[in-house]
C-alpha cells in the first residue's frame, strides 16, 4: 500500500560539492511550479552560484534561503544533481528523502549506508525510459543532450583546422570529417551540432533504428561487417558477444584513420562503458586528430587512452579528451533541463503536499532505491549483496549509447 508523509513537505535544494560541478537541482523559474504542488522550497545559500543564479533570484521566486545546517535540519526532501557527499551523508536523518542522479548500481556502499540510515533514496537514472509518461522525468536524456552538443564544441576548440568547408582568397579549406560512435541522445545531438557547424558527419550504432536516425540528420552511416543489428525488444543496444566485440574493435581501428574528430558516446548507467577504440586505433589517427570520450569515468571509457577530466596528447599529436561530465560545463542550460525533470518527477510523487511512496507504481519501481530501512530496488539489492559477499560490485559491459 502507498505510504504518505504526515505533513506538507519542505523540499530542500542543496549546494553541489563535487569537484567542477556547477549545476543546481532547481532553478528559480521552477520554484513557483514546486509551490503549486503544495511544498515549500528551501534553497541552500549559494546553491545556484555555479549556474549564475543568486540567492535573491530564488527568494524573489518564493523560496526560502537557508544555511546548510538549517537546510538539512528542516528539509523533508533533499534535491541534488549528483550523489550526496560524505559530509552530507553525516547530516542525513531517518525518514528524510534524497532525490538525485545517484547512480546506485555503481555505489553499493552508499546505497547500503542510506538504507541503514532509514533514508528513502530516489534516483532519476532509474526512470523507465520506454514509458512515454516518464519522458519528462528522464534526466539521463536531458543531460546527454547537453553533453552531445558541448562535445562538438570541445572537439572544435582542440582541432587545429576548420570544421566547415571554406573557400577563401587564400585557397579552399576542406571540411572536417567527424565520426560519432553511438547514436543515442548524446550521439544524435553531436551529429546534429557537427552538421550545423559544416562538418561532414558519420555516425555508428549497432541498432538498425539508430542508423535511420543518423540518416535523418544528414549523417552518413558507418557499416561494420561482422557486427549484426544488436537491438533489444525495448529498443536499446544489447551486449555484444565476444566475437562481435573483437570484430567491432578491429574494423573500427581500420576505419577510424579516415576521420579528423571522433566523439564516443556509448555509456551504461552504473556499468562499465564498452571499449570501442583500443590503443592501436588511436595510433592510426592522423596527427592533429581529436578524440572526445563522453564515457570517460571511474570504470574506464570508450577510448583506451582517455582519463576522466584529463587531456592526453600522444606522440603522434592525437588529442584524447576525457569528457565524462560535460553537462557541468554548460550549467545554466543543463540545470534548467534537470530542474524540469525534477519538477515532473515530484509531480508524480507528491499528492496534496505529501510524498507518496508506492512501489507498485511502474515509475516508482524504477526510481526508488531505498525505503523503510531496506534496499527495495531488485537490481541494486543484488549489487549490494554482491559487494557484501565479494568485497565489491563489478560493473558490466554493454553497448547502450546515451
Amino acid at each position: 500500500m502507498p505510504e504518505t508523509s504526515a505533513h506538507a513537505l519542505n523540499v530542500g535544494v542543496i549546494r553541489e560539492s563535487a569537484p567542477s560541478e556547477r549545476r543546481v537541482a532547481v532553478v528559480p523559474d521552477t520554484v513557483a511550479d514546486l509551490r503549486t504542488l503544495g511544498v515549500m522550497p528551501l534553497v541552500e545559500s549559494g546553491a545556484g552560484a555555479g549556474a549564475r543564479y543568486a540567492d535573491d533570484d530564488y527568494a524573489s521566486a518564493g523560496a526560502e534561503i537557508r544555511t546548510a545546517s538549517e537546510l538539512y535540519e528542516h528539509a523533508d526532501v533533499l534535491l541534488s544533481v549528483t550523489r550526496p557527499s560524505s559530509e552530507a551523508l553525516r547530516r542525513l536523518r531517518a525518514d528524510q528523502v534524497v532525490i538525485g542522479t545517484l547512480q546506485p548500481m555503481s555505489a553499493p556502499l552508499l546505497v547500503r549506508d542510506l538504507a541503514a540510515l532509514g533514508v528513502t533514496a530516489i534516483s532519476l537514472d532509474g526512470v523507465p525510459r520506454t514509458l512515454s509518461r516518464a519522458q519528462p522525468m528522464d534526466a539521463l536524456s536531458s543531460q546527454a543532450n547537453v553533453a552531445g552538443y558541448k562535445a562538438v564544441l570541445v572537439a572544435a576548440a582542440s582541432y587545429d583546422r576548420y570544421l566547415p568547408l571554406l573557400m577563401t582568397a587564400a585557397g579552399v579549406a576542406r571540411p572536417a570529417e567527424i565520426l560519432v560512435l553511438g547514436a543515442g541522445v548524446a550521439g544524435l545531438q553531436a551529429i546534429a551540432t557537427a552538421g550545423r557547424l559544416g562538418a561532414v558527419v558519420t555516425g555508428y550504432d549497432v541498432r538498425d533504428e539508430a542508423r535511420e536516425e543518423i540518416r535523418s540528420l544528414g549523417g552518413r552511416v558507418l557499416e561494420l561487417p561482422g557486427v549484426e543489428s544488436a537491438t533489444t525488444e525495448q529498443g536499446y543496444a544489447r551486449a555484444l558477444t565476444d566475437e562481435e566485440r573483437r570484430a567491432q574493435r578491429a574494423t573500427l581501428a581500420d576505419r577510424v584513420a579516415h576521420f579528423d574528430i571522433v566523439i564516443a558516446t556509448a555509456q551504461v548507467p552504473g556499468g562499465r562503458p564498452p571499449l570501442l577504440l583500443e590503443e592501436d586505433a588511436i595510433a592510426r589517427l592522423r596527427p592533429g586528430a581529436v578524440v572526445v570520450d563522453l564515457a570517460a569515468g571511474p570504470f574506464g571509457g570508450n577510448v583506451a587512452l582517455s582519463r576522466p577530466a584529463e587531456t592526453v596528447v600522444t606522440d603522434r599529436g592525437v588529442t584524447v579528451i576525457g569528457a565524462g561530465n560535460l553537462p557541468a560545463t554548460v550549467p545554466r542550460a543543463a540545470s534548467e533541463a534537470y530542474s524540469r525533470n525534477l519538477r515532473a518527477l515530484l509531480g508524480h510523487l507528491v499528492d496534496e503536499g505529501r510524498l507518496v511512496v508506492d512501489l507498485d507504481d511502474e515509475i516508482q519501481a524504477g526510481v526508488v532505491v531505498t525505503h523503510d530501512g531496506r534496499v527495495v530496488h531488485p537490481a541494486v539489492a543484488k549489487a549490494v549483496e554482491a559487494m557484501a559477499t565479494t568485497g565489491g560490485a563489478e560493473p558490466h559491459e554493454s553497448g547502450t549509447p546515451h
